[in-house]
């Protein structure tokens, strides 16, 4: 139990980052590509609501990753990329619900609803290697299961 709350607190600080990195620089393309000024203090954001969502990544990722071993590399990805779009539709879906808002409404680019952005997938497919990197690495330290444990 102690190593799934590890786990699950790093799945979340370490997505929490990668969205305040994401959303940095994100911005500042956004700006110098609308001939606006960059915003050296390089500002991301994120929303507290994320620790939890990118924290039950660490419950189905590795649970994914394991029955997915044959599959070519950018299937692979394609498909957790497919999965992280279900978890913040459905997030973003139930948070609007319950709280009165979606923090991250998507108003431009390619979005379904409001709650995703398709454009975002190779975003997406680049942060599901990165946890595919994670798992294996968490594995190796003890603090996620090897697959035979499943």
């Amino acid at each position: 139990m102690k190593n799934r709350i590890i786990a699950f607190s790093l799945f979340s600080c370490i997505g929490i980052t990668a969205e305040i990195f994401f959303t940095s620089i994100y911005n500042n393309v956004e700006a110098v590509m609308h001939h606006q000024p960059v915003n050296w203090a390089l500002q991301g954001r994120s929303y507290i609501w994320m620790f939890f969502i990118y924290g039950f990544a660490s419950l189905f990722f590795p649970f994914a990753m394991d029955r997915m071993t044959k599959v070519p590399q950018f299937f692979k990805l394609l498909v957790f990329a497919t999965g992280i779009y279900v978890a913040e539709f459905i997030s973003g879906f139930l948070l609007e619900k319950f709280t009165g808002k979606c923090p991250w409404q998507y108003t431009e680019g390619l979005h379904l609803m409001g709650y995703i952005r398709l454009d975002y997938l190779p975003a997406w497919m680049g942060f599901a290697y990165l946890l595919e990197r994670l798992v294996i690495y968490f594995r190796e330290l003890g603090i996620i299961p090897q697959p035979e444990k499943y």
